[in-house]
């Protein structure tokens, strides 16, 4: 009986928190979203630079 009186608890407690998360998840994957695009764009501005600078060593026979 007490393991059902604390379901009950758990879940008169946590069911705004569910709504909650359910309504801000979107909302911050939203507001984040720019940052991520930002992160893709840096990341294939410093594959382009390591590949530019690497250029020489691979013409002359470097490692790949």
């Amino acid at each position: 009986m007490f393991a059902f009186l604390l379901w009950m608890v758990l879940l008169f407690l946590c069911w705004p928190l569910a709504l909650l998360a359910i309504v801000l998840y979107p909302l911050a994957w939203l507001l984040l979203l720019p940052f991520r695009l930002l992160g893709i764009a840096l990341e294939g501005v410093f594959e382009l630079l390591r590949a530019v600078i690497l250029l020489p060593a691979r013409v002359l026979g470097g490692r790949p």
